[in-house]
């Protein structure tokens, strides 16, 4: 039996059909060889496939049957489940990476969910919105420094690597889209108690008029 996958409107799904720059995705973490890698929302295996190529230990998460069918390598390795609300210490009992062409509604929300795990996960990387992605990488004092600014250069060096163009996907977005990448720092901790740090950073930039004292 064969299945066909369609990208969902309601998950901002946009499935990427050039082979090239999932080719150059799947190269993000060629320096992660020896790491089990976790992929969010593979869809129809086209980052999937270079990932198993290059031997990763690959996990897959948000998946259906059509990789069932055309990836017996990764049996075993199948979770129907949401990313957002896995247990990912169950997981894996060590260090490992995440990596995937994410759904743009949620993206925000799996890097934050990468944050919760930041001891474990030394690099995280994939495609997402570019204004996103300008965002996460934006310097102190930019127009487009953020809360994913702030929380995320905590504890990570982030690398815009290249844009990527609308035609390149199935459905086309209205925007365009960028591919990134996060290495863990050597920073252990913040000189402040983190939960207070994650408060006033959100609360700050979620009143961006008002006067910090």
């Amino acid at each position: 039996m064969s299945y066909i996958v369609r990208p969902k409107k309601s998950l901002g799904q946009h499935f990427l059909i050039d082979l090239n720059i999932a080719q150059a995705i799947a190269d993000t973490l060629d320096n992660y060889k020896n790491t089990p890698i976790l992929e969010v929302g593979p869809g129809m295996g086209v980052l999937t496939q270079y990932l198993l190529s290059k031997g990763h230990d690959l996990t897959v998460v948000e998946s259906i049957e059509y990789l069932q069918e055309n990836f017996p390598e990764l049996k075993g390795h199948i979770l129907e489940e949401d990313f957002l609300k896995l247990d990912l210490s169950k997981l894996f009992s060590g260090n490992f990476c995440v990596i995937g062409n994410y759904p743009y509604n949620i993206s925000s929300q799996i890097f934050f969910k990468v944050l919760e795990y930041k001891d474990h996960i030394p690099c995280c990387s994939g495609m997402i919105q570019k204004e996103v992605a300008e965002r996460m990488a934006a310097p102190p004092g930019s127009k487009t420094y953020s809360i994913l600014s702030v929380l995320l250069q905590a504890w990570y060096e982030i690398e815009y690597l290249f844009t990527v163009p609308e035609h390149v996907f199935n459905p086309p977005p209205k925007v365009k889209s960028a591919v990134i990448r996060l290495t863990r720092n050597e920073r252990v901790e913040l000189g402040c108690e983190e939960k207070l740090f994650f408060n006033v950073v959100k609360t700050g930039f979620n009143q961006r008029r008002k006067t910090l004292r």
